[in-house]
């Protein structure tokens, strides 16, 4: 038997604009919130133990500095790489150069907090 990603936990310190930002890049809803104001979010029809893990962002006054160790990458399903980059921009991802050179077919952002993630050019199907 195997184990399985059910959830991922974001600290932020701008918790709720960080929920809202990775909900809207995802097309995910708010599930819930926890005792100490994290906030839940996942696909409206799956939740939690779906087939996609569900994110969990949590309220810290100071993040831990340093890059992190683990980042997200975002692959379109209804668009061109292209289109996708122009609302992730939109929604308040920015660029970032970590020395991705002009040649890459993916594009390095980060989100409000300055996450990095990266967008992958292959289209997936909606789960």
């Amino acid at each position: 038997m195997a184990c399985r990603i059910s959830e991922l936990v974001l600290e932020a310190s701008d918790h709720e604009r960080l929920a809202a930002f990775w909900s809207q890049v995802l097309g995910y809803v708010e599930l819930g919130r926890e005792d100490d104001d994290s906030i839940e979010i996942g696909p409206a029809d799956a939740g939690f133990g779906g087939p996609q893990p569900t994110i969990i962002v949590s309220p810290v006054e100071q993040p831990r500095p340093g890059k992190l160790r683990l980042h997200v990458d975002v692959s379109p399903t209804d668009r061109d790489q292209a289109a996708e980059l122009e609302r992730l921009l939109a929604l308040g991802a920015r660029p970032v150069d970590v020395g991705q050179g002009p040649d890459a077919t993916w594009h390095v952002l980060a989100d409000p907090e300055g996450n990095e993630f990266c967008l992958l050019r292959r289209r997936l199907d909606p789960v």
